[in-house]
C-alpha cells in the first residue's frame, strides 16, 4: 500500500476519502483554489497545495499544477474523487507517466467505456442490450438526420463525450430535430470539448438502474449490487435508493451479470458503475458505464457494510479483489439525499450567497452526513451547489424511508434557497412511498406539482411566534440563572396584574404579520390572522422546541438567524423574516423588553449608553459573527435602562446585551 495519497478534488467527496486514509495510515494531501483556502477538505488533510484562483478551469482542471503539487509533497498516488479530472484519460495516463499511481481505471480504459459511442459498441460485443440508436463516425447533420428517422420518435440526442445532461436534447417532432441536433452539439463542444452525437429511441417513462462494479484488470469482476436513481431533476440525481425497488429476483439477477460481463469483456480495473434504463415490463438496456465512483456510493456501503474507497485504494496498490461474488450479502435498504443550494420553483436555478445557520439532520444519530460546508461558508458560482448528502439504512425499505423523513424534518438552512422542502414532499408523495418513479416523474403529473412552493400553512405561523416566545424565555432564563432563590426566576408565565403576553412580528412573504401570545398559567395562546393555537412550551433546546398539544410532545426544529426564522413540523416548513425582536405585550403593548445576541460572536461596539432614548431600529451594537458584522437594532422606541455587556466581549446566542425600558413619551 502507498503511504502518502493526494485527492484532487474538493468538498466532501476530499473528506470522504481522507477519512479511509486515515484510517489506514496514509498520509492525505489537499489541494485547494482561493476560493477553498479555508475550506473543510483542506482542515481535514495532513497538508494542503493552493493550485490557483477559484475558476476550475484555472485550478481543479490544471493537470499540471496539480501533478506539481503531488511532486513537492512526495505524494505516491493521486485519487480524482468525481467530477472535474475524474473521467479524463489525459490525466489518468499523465499520474502514471510521472511515476505515480492513479486510483481508478487505466487510461485505456476509460477511453474505451467512457465514451457513450464506443461503450455501445462493446456492450453489443459483450452481448449486453442496448437501445435501437446510432454511434457512428459519420458525424454530419444529413447522416444524423436520416438515422434519426430510421430510429423513429421520440428520440434523445446525446454527447458522445460526457454526461450529466450536458449535450442532452429529446425530439419529440421531426421539425425540432435540426435545432436540436445543432443545440446538442454546441453544448458538447463547450462542455467536453467534442462535439460527437449519439442517438437513441427515448423509452417512455423508465427508471434509471446502475450497478456497482469492481474489477481487477485481469478479467476478474463482482458487483455490489444495483441503486435506483430514478428521481432526477434536469438529468442530474436528487435521491438515490439501494436496492432498487419493485425488480424480481430474476431481473436483478440478470441486471448483475449483464454488469459484470461488460466489465470483463473490457477487462477494467478498480469502480465502476454499469448504467441501465428500466422499461415497464422489466426489460433492461445499458446506457453507459461511469469509470469512477459515483456521488451516490455511500447507499451501497451502507448495504454492503464496505468501505468502496478502501477496495478503491487496495485494488490500486496490486491487491485482488477483496471478496468473492458469493461473499458479498445484502442487508436492509438505504437512501441518499442530495441537499442542494438551489431553487426548485426557479428550474432549479443555483443559489450563491453566505450559509449563515444550517442543521443538518439534528439529533439523528442513524443519519450518515457527509458535507463539506459549514455555517459561514459561501456557496459561490464557480462549483457545484451540493451542501451535503443525507444517508440512511433500515432493516427495510419503509423503516429506511421513515428515517430519512426524520432526517429532513430535522434539517434547514438559512442564507440561502435549497431544495429541502421539495426533498421533503418528494418522499412522501404516494408514487414514492410505494417505488414507482421514473426518470420523468419530477416533469409531471403529481411530481410536477410538488416543484410548486406549498402555500404557508397557519399553523407554520403560529408554531414560529411560539418558537420565538420560547428563545426569549430562554434568554430571561440564563440572565437570572445567577439568582437561583429568586421567584422572577421561575419561568411560568406569572405576573402580579395580568396573564404574561408577548407581541411577535413576522413576515410570511405576504407582509408583515403581528401575533399575541398569552400565558394563561398553563399553555400559551397564540392569536394568529387565521385562527388559534394553544400549546405548552415544555423545552428549549436549540434547534429543537418541544411543544406539548392535547397531551402530545413533540419537537419542532426552529433554526434563527439574524433576520430569518426556518421551523419545520412533520413535513412542513417556511421560513420566515424577523422585522423585529420578541416584545413583551402588556394591556397596552409597553413593557419591558430585552434585546438579545441572535449569534454567537464578539461585540465590535456598544452604541448607546443607560439611560439615553432610542428609537425603533436605531443602532444599539455591532456584533461580529462568521466573519460578517450583525447590525443590533432597537426593537421599538423607547429609554435603555441597562447596558450589560461591554465592546469586545464574547457572547452566546441568546445573551442579553440591552434592556429597554418604555420612554417618559410612550409610558
Amino acid at each position: 500500500m502507498f503511504r502518502s495519497l493526494l485527492v484532487a478534488n474538493r468538498g466532501e467527496i476530499a473528506c470522504r476519502i481522507f477519512r479511509t486514509c486515515q484510517r489506514l495510515g496514509i498520509r492525505t494531501i489537499a489541494v485547494f483554489s482561493d476560493a477553498d483556502r479555508d475550506a473543510p477538505h483542506v482542515r481535514a488533510a495532513d497538508v494542503a497545495v493552493r493550485i490557483g484562483p477559484p475558476p476550475a478551469a484555472d485550478s481543479y482542471l490544471r493537470i499540471d499544477r496539480i501533478l506539481e503539487a503531488a511532486r513537492r509533497t512526495g505524494a505516491e498516488a493521486i485519487h480524482p474523487g468525481y467530477g472535474f479530472l475524474s473521467e479524463r484519460p489525459a490525466f489518468a495516463r499523465a499520474v502514471r507517466d510521472a511515476g505515480l499511481v492513479f486510483v481508478g481505471p487505466s487510461p485505456e480504459a476509460m477511453e474505451l467505456l467512457g465514451a457513450k459511442d464506443t461503450a455501445r459498441r462493446l456492450a453489443v460485443e459483450a452481448g449486453v442490450p442496448i437501445l435501437p440508436g446510432y454511434d457512428g463516425e459519420l458525424q454530419d447533420e444529413g447522416v444524423l438526420q436520416q438515422q434519426a428517422r430510421a430510429i423513429g420518435l421520440p428520440l434523445l440526442i446525446k454527447a458522445a463525450a460526457g454526461g450529466g445532461g450536458r449535450g442532452m436534447r429529446r425530439v419529440e417532432r421531426l421539425e425540432d430535430l435540426a435545432e436540436a441536433l445543432a443545440a446538442a452539439r454546441r453544448e458538447a463542444e463547450a462542455a467536453f470539448g467534442d462535439g460527437r452525437l449519439l442517438l437513441e429511441r427515448r423509452l417512455e417513462a423508465p427508471r434509471h438502474v446502475e450497478v456497482q462494479v469492481f474489477g481487477d484488470g485481469r478479467g476478474g469482476a463482482l458487483h455490489l449490487f444495483e441503486r435506483d436513481c430514478s428521481l432526477q431533476r434536469r438529468h442530474q440525481k436528487i435521491v438515490e435508493e439501494a436496492p432498487a425497488p419493485g425488480l424480481d429476483e430474476a431481473t436483478r439477477a440478470a441486471l448483475g451479470e449483464a454488469a459484470v460481463t461488460l466489465v470483463r469483456h473490457a477487462r477494467y480495473a478498480n469502480a465502476g458503475t454499469v448504467e441501465f434504463l428500466v422499461d415497464g415490463s422489466g426489460r433492461f438496456f445499458f446506457i453507459e458505464m461511469n469509470t469512477r465512483l459515483q456521488v451516490e456510493h455511500p447507499v451501497t456501503e451502507a448495504i454492503t457494510g464496505l468501505d468502496l474507497v478502501e477496495w478503491q485504494l487496495r485494488l490500486a496498490a496490486g491487491e485482488s479483489l477483496p471478496l468473492s461474488q458469493e461473499d458479498v450479502r445484502c442487508h436492509g435498504h438505504a437512501f441518499e439525499a442530495r441537499v442542494y443550494a438551489e431553487d426548485p420553483a426557479r428550474d432549479f436555478a443555483p443559489s450563491t450567497g453566505r450559509i449563515e445557520r444550517l442543521a443538518l439532520a439534528h439529533g439523528c444519530r442513524e443519519v450518515r452526513i457527509d458535507s463539506a460546508i459549514d455555517e459561514g461558508a459561501e456557496i459561490g458560482p464557480f462549483y457545484d451547489p451540493m451542501i451535503a448528502k443525507l444517508i440512511v439504512h433500515g432493516p427495510d425499505r419503509k423503516t429506511a424511508l421513515g428515517r430519512l423523513e426524520r432526517a429532513l424534518d430535522r434539517s434547514a438552512v438559512l442564507g440561502v434557497a435549497t431544495n429541502l422542502d421539495l426533498l421533503r414532499r418528494v418522499v412522501r408523495s404516494e408514487a414514492f412511498r410505494r417505488g414507482e418513479v421514473d426518470t420523468g416523474w419530477l416533469e409531471r403529473g403529481e411530481g410536477q406539482s410538488l416543484l410548486v412552493p406549498a402555500p404557508r400553512s397557519p399553523r407554520l405561523l403560529a408554531l414560529a411566534a411560539l418558537a420565538e416566545v420560547a428563545r426569549r424565555r430562554h434568554a430571561f432564563e440564563r440572565w437570572d440563572a445567577t439568582h437561583p432563590q429568586s421567584p422572577w426566576d421561575v419561568a411560568d408565565g406569572f405576573r402580579l396584574a395580568q396573564p404574561a403576553r408577548h407581541l411577535v412580528r413576522l413576515d410570511d412573504g405576504s407582509g408583515e404579520r403581528s401575533l399575541l401570545v398569552e400565558s394563561d398559567g398553563d399553555g400559551w395562546l397564540v392569536h394568529a390572522p387565521q385562527g388559534r393555537l394553544r400549546a405548552r412550551l415544555n423545552a428549549y433546546r436549540p434547534p429543537l422546541v418541544e411543544i406539548e398539544e392535547e397531551g402530545l410532545s413533540r419537537p419542532v426544529l426552529a433554526l434563527f438567524g439574524s433576520e430569518e426564522l426556518a421551523v419545520v413540523d412533520e413535513g412542513e416548513a417556511a421560513i420566515f423574516s424577523r422585522p423585529g425582536t420578541v416584545e413583551h405585550a402588556g394591556e397596552d403593548d409597553r413593557a419591558i423588553d430585552v434585546v438579545t445576541s441572535p449569534l454567537p460572536g464578539r461585540l465590535v461596539r456598544i452604541c448607546v449608553t443607560a439611560g439615553e432614548s432610542v428609537v425603533r431600529g436605531q443602532l444599539l451594537a455591532l456584533l461580529e459573527a462568521m466573519k460578517m458584522e450583525q447590525k443590533i437594532l432597537a426593537p421599538r422606541d423607547g429609554r435603555v435602562a441597562e447596558v450589560r455587556v461591554e465592546a469586545g466581549e464574547q457572547v452566546q446566542e441568546g445573551t442579553v446585551l440591552i434592556v429597554l425600558e418604555p420612554g417618559e413619551e410612550t409610558a
